[in-house]
């Protein structure tokens, strides 16, 4: 991978922390949670150091063991979860929570520059997940706080910001190095396979995914 500002790295592993701390509040404090959370980001982080994921010839793709674990367990806990636990989940704080895709964003977009993901994977590309992070303050004042704004207004909000996230997933996906690869030849994207970045796919992506899932979960219950 090309050097990355360690400076660039401190402030990823922030918003990932941050990310956790977010999610900590909206699941009322739960420790299981955190500290089964907390442990898969320490697991993850030794394996990309030693450069584990960066060997892209392997097949299946090492990178899977970072991130289908943690996709499986979020689609089975928001899927299948019980209500009880369910209900517990605040949704103001889901909803908030959707900010920190901004620094994230920022954080892409300066990987770009230092020639670790294409550009395609930012927001001068045909990522437009920053959408989320710009308007969640905004649902979340006319919901919540202005009640201006009812429940399907934030259920559709949910949606689109699925299908945002799922547009970045995908791109990241077929630009990465391999066999499968489709886009991003003249810069694929490695940061991901390196720490910390590797805790994007393994940790910050899941967590967005799972409170999207819940929250139209929630709101579909409500609608209904």
């Amino acid at each position: 991978m090309p050097t990355i500002p360690l400076a660039l790295s401190i402030a990823f592993i922030a918003t990932t922390l941050i990310t956790v701390l977010l999610f900590y509040k909206a699941t009322a404090n739960n420790k299981t949670i955190l500290i089964v959370i907390l442990a898969w980001l320490a697991i993850q982080s030794i394996p990309a150091l030693k450069g584990f994921y960066a060997n892209t010839e392997a097949a299946p793709p090492r990178f899977l063991l970072a991130v289908a674990p943690a996709v499986v367990a979020v689609l089975l806990v928001s899927l299948f979860s019980s209500a009880v636990f369910i209900n517990t989940i605040n949704l103001q704080r889901l909803t908030l929570l959707h900010i920190i895709r901004i620094p994230v964003e920022l954080v892409l977009l300066y990987l770009f520059h230092y020639k670790a993901i294409p550009q395609i994977m930012t927001f001068e590309g045909r990522n437009w997940d920053i959408l989320s992070g710009i308007t969640a303050p905004i649902v979340y004042y006319f919901v919540f706080i202005k009640r201006i704004l009812s429940s399907k207004w934030l259920l559709w909000w949910n949606v689109v910001g699925l299908l945002l996230l799922l547009n970045i997933v995908s791109i990241a996906l077929l630009s990465a190095p391999f066999r499968f690869q489709q886009l991003g030849f003249e810069q694929p994207n490695v940061a991901v396979l390196y720490f910390p970045f590797i805790w994007l796919p393994c940790c910050v992506v899941p967590i967005v995914l799972f409170s999207h899932l819940v929250a139209i979960k929630k709101l579909t219950k409500q609608s209904l």
